[in-house]
């Protein structure tokens, strides 16, 4: 998936949840993409995260605390 793709949709939650109270908002967003999010596409959100995470929307950099880094992939 691509990274804006990948940046579009975690901010696309973001802006939803948004709209309710800050500490809410955060845990729903983590939440959200702990159980729908499959490991290759929080792989994806942790790589440009951790390459500085521009384009996020605060709550994003925020909830990321929360959001299950999965494993590296190990080479076959």
């Amino acid at each position: 998936m691509s990274a804006e793709k990948i940046t579009r949709m975690a901010n696309d939650i973001a802006k939803f949840m948004e709209s309710k109270p800050h500490d809410e908002g955060v845990a729903l967003l983590a939440s959200h993409i702990n159980d729908f999010w499959d490991p290759r596409m929080r792989r994806q959100l942790f790589e440009l995260l951790d390459a500085g995470g521009a384009g996020f929307r605060p709550l994003v950099l925020e909830a990321a605390r929360s959001i299950r880094r999965p494993p590296v992939e190990q080479a076959a």
